[in-house]
């Protein structure tokens, strides 16, 4: 359920800009760790191309010195005493040049891969682990309107996509730059008119690129939301798989995939139909643009120079030229599918710092101070909360004292669920206080405060693990003894005992391999174990059979007789020996008292127990019609308004 507090949007839009204009340069500059082995990448990447410009000039210099003889054989920075004399001597030793360099290539080339691999590889483990943490930092109403899809899309996918262009990229763009200035150098000082009709094309190449970003751009961002969408649905699909083949919906189901793909399909061919024509027509752009180079300096080493140039072009002059005036123009076209890795890249960095810069809505204050627990009184002092424009708390005012078990009831989504979660923090209120033993939880840090809290849900959540694993889990140093004691007080000795590795048995993704009733019990004992001051059990045991539940209410008493504890139930048997009950209606407690006094005063909380008791013939008919009114109603989203 979107909220005010939470738009609806895949991800965050207050990106800041210079995110937005620049997310590689973000990423290099606050992900330093691996930043050396970026600037050793580099540093290959340069030498490379430098080695990889010394065949085309030795290559023109054989062809006038050694074969027509019309300048001498020298090379820039080789002292002359090294330079051999006859004409033999000079083929070998270009020969011997050409492997040299050849060879240096390689090493810089392996150099290269290497330092720009590790740079991305360290860039993407540290940017996805960052993207986690925040993500789970933020408050409980951040993933109520987000596709559980959306976010694996932003962490798994759009960080790969920033970890390619890190990696390959980079190393593109540094390539393309210092081909260019090298060739650029040296085709100046070999014929500067020549170089001017070289670079004729340029403009209209940067022209033309402009143009396709501006394109291209919001195609890209619009696949990456895609890929969200589509992934919510696989997601879902695979985690509904029990109900898609109990209803027979597979049909349905692949109907619903196959739109999902047809949209992304719909999305990448757009960004297709830029891409594919931009690409050609670089290459056309390119290809005018080195034929013309060619036909000037033919003609001009043919002693018909035209545009009114003057002087000489010697053969071997003209070859070298041709042979860089072409890897010129080649580093221009390979911008291209650097512009395009770049757009495909930022797209995905918005998505990312979308994540990273959502500020909490629910975090310590900077005088936030650890929880101190003496007697566990609990404190609802004027409370008022609301979902987006729909208040489900008003003025709720409560005073439990410490030890007390409370009782909370009342119909579907009056509001239950809710005001329990405020305890913890998984909300904060809009108006009014929550106070523990006279501190107001918005004062104290949130670990001590939850860390004091055990909140047992009614969809209970295991890990992929064992069940060793998940009871322990929040406990991490509890010994294995701890472990067996808090699932006997939680029932689930018995059960564990018997599956085929005991405490070390797999209970698969999500629990799968375990009953709900299973799952609700290795709950219960994950939060026995924790031995927090104040308990929350929201229909903890709605899952189990009524034997199972009275062995574990005993239980459940015996926990809970020092320490605060309460238990939202529809079952009103579950609460009927709590020292207190809460009646929940409308957001607003409207009864409060014992099991006993709430029957004599015979309102909404005695029509509930005469549901339950079957006595359905004395309930007034006001009841029924209100009931049914509510249940036209309710939210979709029963558990953010219980």
């Amino acid at each position: 359920m979107s909220t005010d507090r939470d738009p609806p949007a895949d991800v965050d839009p207050e990106v800041p800009g210079s995110w937005r204009e620049n997310p590689i340069w973000q990423l290099y500059a606050e992900y330093g760790t691996g930043r050396r082995y970026a600037v050793l990448g580099a540093v290959a990447t340069v030498l490379g191309r430098a080695f990889g410009l010394v065949p085309a000039f030795v290559i023109g210099l054989a062809v006038d010195a050694i074969f027509l003889a019309e300048r001498p054989f020298a090379f820039p920075l080789v002292p002359e005493a090294f330079v051999p004399e006859t004409d033999a001597e000079q083929l070998y030793f270009s020969i011997a040049i050409l492997l040299g360099a050849t060879l240096a290539g390689a090493v810089a080339s392996w150099v290269e891969d290497w330092g720009w691999s590790v740079f991305a590889q360290r860039v993407q483990r540290d940017l996805r682990v960052d993207a986690y943490e925040h993500l789970q930092d933020l408050e409980l109403a951040y993933f109520t309107g987000r596709r559980t899809g959306d976010l694996m899309s932003v962490l798994n996918n759009d960080v790969n996509a920033l970890e390619t262009f890190l990696e390959d990229g980079l190393s593109a763009t540094l390539w393309v730059l210092a081909t260019v200035g090298g060739i650029g150098l040296i085709l100046v000082g070999l014929n500067v008119p020549l170089t001017a009709v070289t670079l004729f094309p340029l403009p209209i190449l940067a022209a033309f690129t402009l143009v396709f970003t501006r394109l291209i751009e919001p195609r890209y961002l619009s696949i990456r939301e895609e890929i969200g969408d589509l992934n919510s649905r696989l997601e879902n699909n695979v985690s509904g798989i029990e109900v898609i083949k109990s209803e027979g919906a597979e049909r349905f189901e692949t109907a619903r995939v196959a739109e999902a793909s047809d949209e992304y399909l719909a999305a990448n061919l757009s960004a297709i139909r830029v891409r594919i024509t931009y690409f050609p027509g670089l290459n056309v752009i390119s290809g005018i643009g080195f034929a013309i180079t060619f036909l000037v300096g033919g003609l001009w080493v043919l002693e018909r120079p035209p545009l009114g140039l003057t002087g000489t072009l010697t053969p071997g002059a003209f070859v070298t030229f041709v042979i860089y005036a072409q890897q010129f123009l080649w580093p221009i076209i390979r911008l291209g599918d650097v512009v395009d890795d770049y757009e495909r890249a930022k797209a995905a960095g918005s998505r990312v710092q979308g994540i990273l810069s959502r500020e909490p809505a629910v975090g310590d204050r900077p005088d936030a101070r650890p929880l101190e627990v003496d007697e566990g009184a609990v404190t609802y002092d004027g409370v008022r909360f609301a979902y987006s424009d729909e208040t489900v708390l008003t003025d709720v005012d409560v005073d439990v004292a410490g030890g007390t078990t409370v009782g909370v009831v009342g119909p579907t989504g009056a509001g239950k669920s809710t005001l329990l979660k405020l305890l913890p923090r998984l909300y904060d209120v809009d108006e009014g206080v929550v106070r523990i033993d006279g501190q107001d939880v918005r004062d104290v840090t949130l670990r001590s405060l939850r860390r004091s809290i055990g909140y047992v849900s009614q969809e209970p959540f295991l890990f992929y693990g064992t069940v060793r694993e998940n009871v322990r889990y929040g406990t991490f140093d509890a010994s294995d003894e701890a472990v067996e004691r808090a699932a006997r007080r939680a029932q689930a000795h018995e059960f564990i005992r018997n599956l085929p590795r005991g405490y070390d048995t797999p209970v698969g993704e999500r629990g799968v391999k375990l009953s709900g009733g299973q799952r609700q019990r290795l709950a219960l004992a994950r939060t026995m174990l924790k031995d927090p001051a104040i308990l929350v059990l929201d229909e903890a045991t709605s899952a189990v059979d009524t034997e199972t539940e009275a062995l574990i209410q005993d239980r459940l008493a015996e926990f809970a007789a020092d320490r605060t504890t309460f238990v939202i139930a529809h079952r009103l048997s579950t609460v009927r020996t709590a020292d207190r009950v809460l009646v929940l209606d409308d957001g607003r407690v409207v009864e409060d008292g014992t099991h006993e006094g709430l029957l004599k005063r015979d309102g909404l909380y005695a029509n509930f127990w005469r549901v339950q008791t079957g006595d359905i013939a004395s309930l007034p008919r006001e009841f029924l019609e209100r009931a049914l009114r509510r249940q036209a109603v309710v939210d979709f989203d029963d558990e953010e308004t219980e």
